[in-house]
C-alpha cells in the first residue's frame, strides 16, 4: 500500500508582503485538494520571514509576521538570522509567544535562563495512515552575534550528530528545515544520508525541481516570496521506504490574491504607521543626501558612530542613507525609511597601512557603483565612503576613481604599523567588499543596536534645537 504525503513551504520572504496574498491563495487551493483527497500535508516556513527593513516588521518587531503565519495555518517554522540576530534577547523571547505553529531550531539555546516555551528542537508527527515523520530545524550559526545577545548557537553538524540517530529510531521519514544555505545543505546530505528531505533557505537559492544528493532531496524556493515550494513523498507501507521524492518551486506572479491576507497586511501596515509616527526632532531646514558626495547629515552620522563607539576613526558609505529629510518634524518612520538596513555598528582593529588600502579600495568607481544585495544592506548602491577622525587628500583621475595622495590623523601622518580602532558597519566584516576589514582578527559587534539607532542619536545631538 502506498501513501502520498505533501509538504509546502516558504523561505526568505524578508517581509516582501506584496507577494504574501498570492502565496496564501496558492496554499489555500492546495490545502483544499489535500483535504478532499484525504491526504496528509504540512506547511513550513524556513526562516527570514521577517525583515526589519519593512515598516510592519520594524514597528511590530516581527509579531505581525507571526500573525500572518497564524492566519495562514502554518504548522512549523524555523528561525532565520533576521529573526535571530536583529532582535534583542527579550524581543526574540516574546516573538513567538502567540504562535499557533511550532518553532523548531535544534542548534539554538538560551544561556541566560530556561528556554522559551515555544523553542523546540524536533517534532515527530504522524500521517493519517500512521507514517511517522520527524522534523528538525537548524539556523545559521552567527556565533559572535548570538553570544552577544544572550544565546548559545551550536554547530549544525554537532547538532545533527546528536539528533539523527534518535530520529532514525523513532521515525520513518526525516525532514530538515535548514536556514543554513545551499553549500551547507549539500554537505549535510553527504554526511547524513538518513535525512530524506532538506527544505533550504538563507542563500536565496532556487531549486525549481529539487536536487537529489545521494539519498537526500534538496529543495528551496528562492527569495521574497516569488516562488512557493512543494515536496511530494510516496511512502510504501509494505517495504517501509520512500519510493518517490519530488520537489517543485512554483512561481506565483500570475496567481490571484487572497482577500483576507491582503486585508490583514493593510491593517498591520496602518498599525505600524501609527507606532512609527512619534517625533524625534523638528528640523529648521532640509537635509539633503547624495550617494556620491559627502553631505552634512552623512558627516554628522559618521561622527556619531565614531563618538558612540569611542573609536579612533570611523567610516560609512553614503548609500547607507537612502534619502534626505525635509524641514519640519522627523519621526521614527522617517528614520526607518531613509536607513532601513538591519546592520549593526562594529569596531575592527586595523593597522595604518591596512586603513590606507581600505580607503583606496572604497574610493574606486566600481566600489561606489556596486549594487550590493544582502549582508544586511537594503540600499541601491554603496556610494562614496565618508570618513571621520582622519583627513584624506585625493585627486580625481580621468577614470573617475580617486587617487589617494595623503592620509593624516590629527594633522600627523597615519602610522602604518600602529593599530587603530575603526568603527564601521558590520556589513564590511563579511565577504570581499573590503578585504582588510573582513580579515581583521579583532572585531567587536554592537548589538542589539542597529545603525539607525545611532542615526536617532545623531539627529538628537546635532538637530534637536535646529
Amino acid at each position: 500500500m502506498e501513501e502520498k504525503i505533501f509538504l509546502y513551504y516558504t523561505n526568505d520572504l524578508h517581509s516582501h508582503f506584496d507577494n504574501w496574498p498570492k502565496i496564501i491563495h496558492y496554499l489555500n487551493k492546495q490545502k483544499a485538494v489535500r483535504e478532499r483527497e484525504n491526504q496528509s500535508y504540512w506547511l513550513f516556513d524556513i526562516g527570514d520571514h521577517m525583515d526589519r527593513s519593512a515598516p510592519i516588521s520594524e514597528a511590530l518587531l516581527g509579531k505581525g509576521n507571526v500573525e500572518l503565519l497564524n492566519q495562514a495555518d502554518y504548522h512549523f517554522a524555523t528561525i532565520g538570522n533576521n529573526e535571530g540576530i536583529t532582535l534583542d534577547y527579550q524581543q526574540l523571547v516574546h516573538l513567538y509567544e502567540n504562535a499557533q505553529f511550532e518553532v523548531l531550531c535544534a542548534n539554538l539555546k538560551s544561556k541566560n535562563e530556561k528556554k522559551p516555551d515555544w523553542l523546540q528542537a524536533v517534532k515527530t508527527v504522524q500521517t493519517k495512515m500512521g507514517t511517522k515523520i520527524s522534523i528538525i530545524g537548524l539556523t545559521a550559526p552567527y556565533t559572535n552575534f548570538y553570544n552577544l545577545l544572550g544565546w548559545d548557537i551550536q554547530s549544525p553538524y554537532d547538532t545533527l550528530e546528536e539528533w539523527i540517530p534518535m530520529l532514525k529510531q523513532k521515525s520513518d521519514i526525516i525532514v530538515l528545515m535548514s536556514h543554513l544555505g545551499l553549500n551547507e545543505d549539500e554537505e549535510i546530505a553527504r554526511r547524513f544520508p538518513e535525512i530524506d528531505v532538506i527544505m533550504g533557505g538563507h542563500t536565496h537559492h532556487l531549486l525549481k525541481n529539487g536536487e537529489m544528493h545521494r539519498n537526500t532531496l534538496l529543495t528551496a524556493a528562492g527569495k521574497h516570496g516569488y516562488y512557493v515550494g512543494e515536496v511530494y513523498l510516496n511512502w510504501d507501507h509494505t517495504t517501509k521506504t520512500v519510493i518517490q521524492k519530488e520537489a517543485y518551486a512554483y512561481p506565483i506572479h500570475d496567481i490571484e490574491e487572497d482577500t483576507e491576507a491582503r486585508n490583514a497586511i493593510q491593517r498591520l501596515d496602518q498599525q505600524a504607521a501609527n507606532l512609527l509616527e512619534k517625533e524625534i526632532v523638528r528640523l529648521s531646514k532640509s537635509l539633503r543626501v547624495d550617494w556620491y558626495k559627502e553631505t552634512e547629515l552623512m558627516t554628522h552620522f559618521v561622527q556619531t558612530l565614531q563618538t558612540w563607539t569611542k573609536a579612533d576613526l570611523a567610516f560609512l558609505n553614503a548609500g547607507t542613507l537612502m534619502d534626505g529629510l525635509e524641514e519640519g518634524p522627523v519621526t521614527y518612520g522617517d528614520v526607518h525609511r531613509i536607513c532601513p538596513h538591519p546592520m549593526n555598528p562594529c569596531v575592527v582593529t586595523l593597522k595604518g597601512n591596512e586603513i590606507v588600502e581600505v580607503i583606496r579600495g572604497a574610493l574606486t568607481k566600481p566600489f561606489m557603483d556596486f549594487e550590493l544585495k544582502g549582508l544586511g544592506f537594503r540600499g541601491k548602491v554603496l556610494g562614496r565612503m565618508v570618513f571621520t577622525g582622519i583627513q584624506v587628500d585625493t585627486e580625481v583621475l580621468d577614470s573617475g576613481d580617486e587617487h589617494v595622495i595623503d592620509v593624516t590623523i590629527n594633522g600627523k601622518p597615519l602610522d602604518k604599523e600602529k593599530n587603530y580602532r575603526v568603527a564601521t558597519a558590520d556589513t564590511f566584516t563579511f565577504g570581499k567588499l573590503l578585504p582588510e576589514v573582513a580579515r581583521s582578527e579583532d572585531k567587536h559587534y554592537y548589538l542589539p543596536e542597529l545603525l539607525r539607532d545611532l542615526l536617532v542619536v545623531c539627529l538628537k545631538d546635532h538637530y534637536r534645537n535646529s
